[in-house]
This record gives C-alpha cells, sequence and structure tokens, in this order.
C-alpha cells in the first residue's frame, strides 16, 4: 500500500469543513481592512532565499527543498511567504501605486522539519503584508485585525509579545556587545549556538535548546541599545497597542528567526499548543525590498501557521464542521427517489441545504439515517403524496408532521 509522505498529511471531512471555516473568515475580517489576495508560486529561484531570509538561518542552511532544474536553475519549494511576496511586488512594479499596499496569501509551504503534533514538512500558511509604509499605526492595526480574527475563531485566550530589534544604525552597537558576551560563554552553549554566536549572533536570542536558556536570560537586553528613532517608534506602537485595548508583554529577546526583521517583532502564543506554542508571528522589514534589489520600501507583515491553529480551534472546541442538512429526502420507491432528485435540485437552487440517500431504503431506516446527519426536517414522499402532491415534513427533534406542497416547503423552511 502506498502511503502519504512522511511529514505530508490528508485533510479528510469533517476537519477539511474546519479549515474551509478558518479560512473564510480569514478572507473575510481581511477584506475589512482592505487587503487583497495574492498567489505566488510554490517554487521559487533558490536565491531568493538565501538572500531575503538568510543563509544562517536555520530554514536555509538546514530545511528547504531544493533541487536542480533541467537547464541547471536552483529552484526551491517555498519555506515561506514574504520573500515571494516582496519578488513579485518588485517583478511587477507594484511600488509605483502611490498607496500602501495590502496584500495576504493562503497556501502550502515546505520545510524539512522533524514532524511532530501541529507541524509538518508540507505545511500551510495564511499571512499578510503592508508595504509602502514605517507608520507604527499599521503594527498596531493589523494586530488589531488580528485580535478580531481570533475572536470570530472563538479563540479568547491568546498572547501577544513584542520586542523591538532596532535598525542598521542601532543593531551593530548591540552585536557587538552580544559577541562580546556569548564569547566568554561559548563552551556552555549548544552546538547551533556556539557556530551562531560568530556568524549571527542574534539568531542565539532565538534559541529552544533548555541548556541554553539561563544563559540567554543573563544577555544584555537590545532595547537598551535602540537609537533615538528606533525607541520612538515602538513607544509609539506601543501606545497604539494601549489605546485599543490589546494587551501586550514586552519580551526583549523576542527575534523571531528570520534575518530580514527590522525594528517590531512579535508573537501570538496560545497555552493550548503546549511547548512550541507560537501561534503567529511577524514584524517589521524595511530593507528586505533592497536586499532584493528592488526600491527602498518599508514592510510588516506576519504568517500563521494553519495546522496549528485549527489545533487550537478543535481544543476549544468551536470545531465549526459541516453544517447539517436542514432537509433529508426519505423517497419511497423509484418514482419518489426520481422526483426527490428534482426536488433536491430546485431547493438547492433556493438556498436550502438538503440531503437523500441513493440506495433504496425503508421508512424507518431514511429517519434514522436524517437523524444520523442530524437534519432537522425529514420529507417523506411515497406514492400517494406523488399523485396528491403532498409531502409529509416531519420535524426530527420532536416529531411534529404536517402536510406541504413544494411551493410551502421552500417557505417553510425558510421560516
Amino acid at each position: 500500500m502506498i502511503r502519504a509522505v512522511k511529514g505530508t498529511h490528508d485533510i479528510l471531512p469533517p476537519e477539511s469543513a474546519v479549515w474551509n471555516r478558518v479560512e473564510s473568515t480569514a478572507r473575510e475580517i481581511f477584506d475589512l481592512y482592505g487587503f487583497s489576495e495574492i498567489r505566488t508560486p510554490v517554487f521559487e529561484r533558490t536565491e531568493l532565499f538565501a538572500r531575503g531570509v538568510g543563509e544562517d538561518t536555520d530554514i536555509v542552511s538546514k530545511e528547504m527543498y531544493t533541487f536542480e532544474d533541467r537547464d541547471e536553475t536552483s529552484l526551491t519549494l517555498r519555506p515561506e511567504g514574504t520573500a515571494p511576496v516582496v519578488r513579485s511586488y518588485i517583478e511587477h512594479q507594484l511600488y509605483q501605486d502611490p498607496q500602501v499596499l495590502k496584500l495576504y496569501y493562503l497556501g502550502p509551504m515546505f520545510r524539512r522539519e522533524r514532524p511532530q503534533k501541529g507541524r509538518y514538512r508540507q505545511f500551510h500558511q495564511i499571512g499578510a503584508e503592508v508595504l509602502g509604509s514605517d507608520n507604527p499605526a499599521i503594527e498596531a492595526e493589523v494586530l488589531e485585525m488580528l485580535e478580531l480574527f481570533l475572536g470570530r475563531l472563538g479563540i479568547k485566550e491568546s498572547t501577544l509579545l513584542v520586542n523591538s530589534i532596532g535598525c542598521s544604525r542601532c543593531r551593530p552597537r548591540f552585536l557587538q556587545r552580544l559577541k562580546q558576551e556569548l564569547a566568554a560563554k561559548k563552551d556552555l552553549l549548544c552546538e547551533d549556538c556556539q557556530r551562531r554566536s560568530e556568524t549571527n549572533p542574534l539568531r542565539v536570542l532565538d534559541c529552544k535548546v533548555e541548556s541554553c536558556q539561563p544563559i540567554i536570560d543573563g544577555l544584555p537586553s537590545i532595547l537598551d541599545f535602540l537609537d533615538d528613532g528606533c525607541r520612538a517608534h515602538f513607544d509609539k506602537f506601543l501606545s497604539y497597542l494601549k489605546e485599543r485595548g490589546i494587551g501586550f508583554t514586552v519580551i526583549p529577546r523576542l527575534v523571531r528567526g528570520l534575518d530580514y526583521y527590522t525594528r517590531t517583532t512579535f508573537e501570538i502564543t496560545s497555552r493550548i499548543l503546549g511547548a512550541q506554542n507560537t501561534l503567529i508571528g511577524g514584524g517589521r522589514y524595511d530593507g528586505l525590498a533592497e536586499l532584493l534589489e528592488g526600491p527602498p520600501t518599508q514592510g510588516f507583515g506576519f504568517a500563521l501557521g494553519l495546522e496549528r491553529l485549527i489545533l487550537v480551534v478543535q481544543q476549544t472546541g468551536n470545531l465549526m464542521a459541516s453544517l447539517p442538512p436542514q432537509l433529508f429526502l426519505a423517497p419511497l420507491g423509484e418514482a419518489a427517489f426520481a422526483r426527490s432528485t428534482l426536488l433536491a435540485r430546485d431547493l438547492r437552487r433556493q438556498g436550502i441545504r438538503c440531503a437523500y440517500d441513493f440506495e433504496p431504503r425503508s421508512l424507518k431506516s431514511a429517519l434514522r439515517l436524517a437523524n444520523k446527519l442530524q437534519a432537522q426536517f425529514a420529507l417523506i414522499i411515497g406514492e400517494a403524496e406523488l399523485h396528491s402532491g403532498k409531502f409529509q415534513l416531519k420535524r426530527m427533534s420532536d416529531g411534529e408532521q404536517v402536510e406541504v406542497s413544494a411551493e410551502q416547503l421552500v417557505e417553510r423552511m425558510r421560516g
């Protein structure tokens, strides 16, 4: 038997209905805030991620699915969504629009990680990007949008963590100090952090290895090294959050795992997820467009893993599965079945959710199936009903039964 590849999974009913509800809720909320959908290819030139995400990140150095095309071009299945969006922004000269550009995406991403609960090698993300302004009000508005989105999904218990990692002007002073501190404690760090302490010391702050945590906790805070511009930006951002009543916690070691971030970074966590508790992450990435040979462009965005989000939705009991049929048709005999198929067509065209079985059933068996499907009503169609044009409509909750015509049926169902 051929099975799914390790690290991939099938999304089956009724869970697929939950996915559809989450995605449609995202589209609805993002549309309210003026975002438009962008769809980029699932593979890009490898250099896009090496330059944009950073060669020393775990994503680029360990996790990417990279292959050589027939013309010897190196291609990579996209491991994240921001770099492709910015590539498209540059390629199609979307920066010529004088307005701030708001884009969102939904789709599969690929990383060769160790599979675990809520984490797969083919996984799915919803993300959004705002391009063209460095106003911290944009950051607060995006977090306001996410709060509304999570609320619509019934997720009430989540925590917003925020930080500023400075910019190219003030961060070098912090990195110099950080390197000095890490050099003195290098032997106590894990193997990855020993390497990062020399090549990319900021990544050490993102380490999740337990033995490194006491050392990281004792490192200097990047907030003490912000210049006046970054400090003012961060303070203004926090004031906008307070004005909106959005609770937050400042975490000075929050740097995220990608090299393109600058100034504001954030995560939204959920205790339901356990140790790997990040639900949504993002931040500002002014300068990414320039790294990719585009014009100077300010950017801010986020991404969330759908698999993890679905876990939280299910754990909170808000399953949002497919809606049950309003009406189950119970035909008795071939002529009644033929009439039922046409009646179901007409009802569906008028927005009535209905169902029927394709195999012949007794009335008792048909009503048992209607109960199993949680149908609100059952419509009994037998030989007598075909001749009279009147059907028996049975309410499943209490067994009340009335006689209705096809015309009365639609009115009754809507009522």
